[in-house]
């Protein structure tokens, strides 16, 4: 990640001021009636006041041809962010993420490390890039792993890649006084098949169940987790499938076992 930016109004005591869009305004495009093609040319000479509208119909319509657009916009708002989010970089990035294509991820990829992005848009850019796998420097994830925003280090942990010294740092994050940081870093350890994660994500299993937990979970579950699983799988809630899915993946007979009274259990419900 580069060094920070110069922030001319860091030290005089000023609010950086980033163009916005003012919300008693509306977009002077009808959007809708645009094609791909004319919404990628409106997006290239817009006006602060019709960009937020353009960057999420581009997001809403996945279009990959907006990526090296919404790109420039991350760029053109760099060395603003460090005090305040500034709504047209968070509406780039989400809308990268909505696109998800690889050049999507590079694009993001690209913000975090050329620093373009900071401050509150910095934990944004971070939650994309691990969810659109983006590929970071090893050095740039330790940096943001031991970030001072908790929301960064929260977001860091997707970002994580099995290394020894991100390892290192995912566990020492799992003693984080920021409860979210240390089931983040549960969650990256227990993908990684680390078993010294196993105790917090069983921990959620039974209290705080969600899909990355139980992904999690089902890499390192022992036969105690196998039954959380189960006990989630029958539950019907809207987790049963994925937890269901956990225990197909173990290659273990007690899993099998669960799995299987569990299918046999939703048979006889149906009748």
């Amino acid at each position: 990640m580069s060094s920070e930016q110069l922030d001319l109004f860091r030290d005089s005591g000023a609010a950086a001021v980033a163009p916005s869009v003012a919300p008693s305004v509306r977009s002077t495009f009808d959007v809708a009636a645009l094609d791909d093609d004319g919404l990628v040319a409106a997006l290239a000479s817009a006006n602060p006041t019709d960009s937020l509208t353009l960057v999420a119909e581009a997001a809403l319509r996945r279009l990959a041809a907006a990526v090296p657009l919404l790109r420039s916009l991350c760029r053109r708002h760099a060395g603003y962010g460090a005090c305040r989010p500034i709504p047209e970089q968070i509406a780039a990035l989400n809308a990268l993420h909505a696109i998800g294509t690889h050049e999507a991820a590079l694009a993001v990829a690209e913000a975090i490390e050329r620093g373009w992005v900071e401050g509150p848009g910095l934990a944004v850019a971070t939650r994309c890039a691990g969810r659109l796998h983006a590929h970071l420097l090893a050095e740039t994830v330790a940096k943001l792993l031991q970030h001072a925003d908790p929301n960064v280090r929260a977001a860091a942990c997707g970002c994580a890649r099995p290394l020894p010294l991100v390892i290192a740092l995912l566990g020492e994050l799992m003693a984080d006084l920021h409860r979210p940081v240390a089931e983040a870093a549960a969650c990256a350890l227990g993908r990684f098949g680390r078993a010294e994660a196993r105790p917090m994500l069983a921990a959620l299993l039974e209290k705080a169940p969600s899909e990355e937990v139980i992904e999690a979970a089902g890499a390192v579950a022992d036969e105690s987790s196998m039954v959380l699983l189960g006990r989630i799988a029958r539950s019907g809630s809207k987790l049963a499938p994925a937890a269901l899915a956990a225990l197909a993946d173990l290659d273990h007979p007690r899993a099998a076992k669960i799995r299987a009274a569990v299918m046999l259990s939703a048979r006889a419900t149906v009748r």
